[in-house]
């Protein structure tokens, strides 16, 4: 399965991503990307998308195992506290070109998808036809 993360790159961006060698995918509040999160499998392709001013897809990483119950979560909480998953990841590369946001929308294979849809939304599934976009649009394999 592909998926599409997104992240402010002055919070982390791919390059520290590429430099810690994995990370912790943690810090998603939101239900519907908590229910999205919990679907990732080990093996599953990730696009890495900035957020902020950049606002495009920059790198491609790889779900290192299944995601599972955050160990953080509910710490200093009440027992009623609801535990988030988290995914742990790997860097597979930086693309040889970002592919923007503007040139997603503008391609009809993510007319119905949740980035244009649901913009607040930071993880999400990709489909194969949106991944042949992006490929398309990056000029190469992913």
């Amino acid at each position: 399965m592909h998926w599409l993360f997104k992240e402010e790159p002055s919070h982390y961006s791919f390059d520290a991503l590429v430099a810690d060698g994995e990370t912790r995918w943690s810090g998603v509040k939101n239900p519907q990307a908590q229910k999205n999160l919990r679907a990732v499998k080990k093996g599953d392709t990730v696009l890495y998308y900035h957020t902020g001013d950049e606002k495009a897809v920059v790198g491609l990483a790889r779900a290192k195992a299944n995601a599972y119950p955050d160990p953080e979560a509910g710490v200093g909480q009440s027992s009623s506290f609801v535990k988030g998953h988290v995914v742990d990841v790997v860097p597979v590369r930086r693309l040889q070109r970002p592919v923007t946001l503007a040139e997603l929308k503008a391609d009809k294979a993510f007319r119905e998808s949740p980035l244009v849809r649901i913009p607040r939304l930071s993880v999400m599934p990709i489909t194969d036809e949106e991944w042949a976009a992006v490929e398309k649009l990056a000029g190469e394999k992913l």
